[in-house]
């Protein structure tokens, strides 16, 4: 399954707390319809995102969808409220959640269908078995896991085959380091959530703020383009919900870094992550 190294999230086109319909349905729409416009074919979502209305969206923007658009999602994560999270690893409720994830968007198979967290309170081993026997079905085609340690990594894998990973990572804070290091060595997918952010580098004066100066791109560009050199197995996903800051992102992509670039911005980072 081949996809462009650079993806769309589709967390932010909800409500406030990730929680409930967008402010903007139109908006939502059209940033949908744009990011296939401009090339990008992987989608990024969940069940837990509205919830379900991310989904929901996404059918209503897109569906019948384009050949070669991957549309990921999740389940795992129970929502009682807006910016709640609890995990939920009980098998049938992965069943369950991956049924209506397919119903909602239309689809007969997922190709990409991850665990959003795991449940410490379920065997990890029943957990992907859900997700294992629905792979036997037909249902979801590959497995993914979000948000784990490389112990937990290595663990799924003897369990079944896992594909993708799911963790924060982004210049200002890498503290899964390791688990895109051991992506790499093994060919594993590495999908950077929350890969914007640039924390204090952005400040006026700061290095990030002057690179982007110097380069006539945003902080955010940069940031996204440090990503993409980093490593050949990452592949962001920014969100957004409005057009305009959809064709920022997206042009970064375009962006290449020398070798001093990356490398300044890498020590920069690197000083100013929080401890791990």
């Amino acid at each position: 399954m081949t996809v462009r190294r650079l993806g769309f999230g589709a967390m932010r086109l909800t409500g406030p707390g990730i929680w409930g319909p967008p402010a903007d349905h139109d908006e939502a729409i059209r940033v949908l319809r744009k990011a296939v416009e401009l090339g990008i074919n992987l989608i990024d979502t969940a069940d837990s995102y509205g919830p379900s209305i991310s989904e929901e969206l996404i059918r209503e923007a897109l569906y019948p969808y384009p050949a070669d658009l991957v549309i990921a999602t999740k389940a795992g994560l129970a929502r009682t409220g807006p910016d709640v999270w609890i995990p939920l690893g009980r098998p049938e409720y992965l069943v369950q959640e991956a049924e209506l994830s397919l119903r909602r968007l239309g689809l007969e198979r997922i190709e990409l269908f991850q665990l959003h967290r795991i449940d410490p309170k379920v065997p990890l081993e029943d957990q992907l078995g859900a997700l294992v026997g629905l792979k036997e079905q037909g249902k979801i085609h590959h497995i993914g896991l979000s948000e784990v340690s490389v112990e937990e990594l290595v663990e799924a894998r003897r369990i079944t085959e896992i594909v993708s990973v799911q963790n924060l990572y982004n210049l200002a804070n890498r503290q899964s380091e390791s688990v895109l290091e051991y992506a790499e060595k093994e060919g594993l997918g590495f999908i950077p959530w929350f890969p914007v952010a640039t924390g204090d580098l952005a400040r006026p004066g700061g290095p990030l703020d002057e690179l982007a100066r110097a380069r006539g791109a945003s902080p955010g560009q940069l940031a996204l383009a440090w990503l993409l050199r980093r490593s050949p197995v990452m592949l962001p996903i920014p969100g957004t919900s409005k057009v305009s800051h959809l064709e920022e992102n997206t042009t970064a992509a375009l962006i290449e870094l020398s070798e001093e670039e990356f490398e300044s911005l890498a020590r920069a980072g690197a000083e100013a992550a929080p401890p791990a």
